[in-house]
């Protein structure tokens, strides 16, 4: 039981992973800028981890890290961390971030002018 749940799990990673380098793209491709690095086991296979960051304007920087350890999501503003989530909580506000960043691109408002 336990073997399957840890194999669960590196599918989840590697589906995350693959998300957040499209996100990224997404994100690259709006004027938005964001990075996305992924991590392998240092045996050649990639998809164990990914550190993605996005600048949202106005000081406004969210992280999202992602490995076989666990998954978190950092916001800051300003340089300060505003609040931080981990596992389901981290994947949530991704999604949020995610939709909300999907909406702007629909209306053509950019992070700065929604945030006015």
């Amino acid at each position: 039981m336990f073997s399957r749940l840890a194999d669960q799990y590196r599918t989840v990673v590697q589906d995350l992973v693959m998300s957040l380098h499209a996100l990224a793209s997404s994100l690259q491709k709006q004027g938005i800028v964001a990075t996305c690095y992924s991590c392998d086991d240092g045996q050649g296979h990639d998809g164990h981890g990914a550190s993605f960051v996005a600048e949202l304007g106005d000081q406004h920087l969210v992280r999202f890290l992602v490995s076989d350890f666990g998954i978190s999501w950092v916001e800051s503003r300003n340089g300060r961390e505003l609040v931080k989530f981990e596992g389901a909580e981290a994947i949530q506000e991704l999604q949020r971030i995610a939709t909300t960043i999907q909406e702007r691109a629909t209306t053509g408002s950019t992070p700065e002018t929604a945030s006015r």
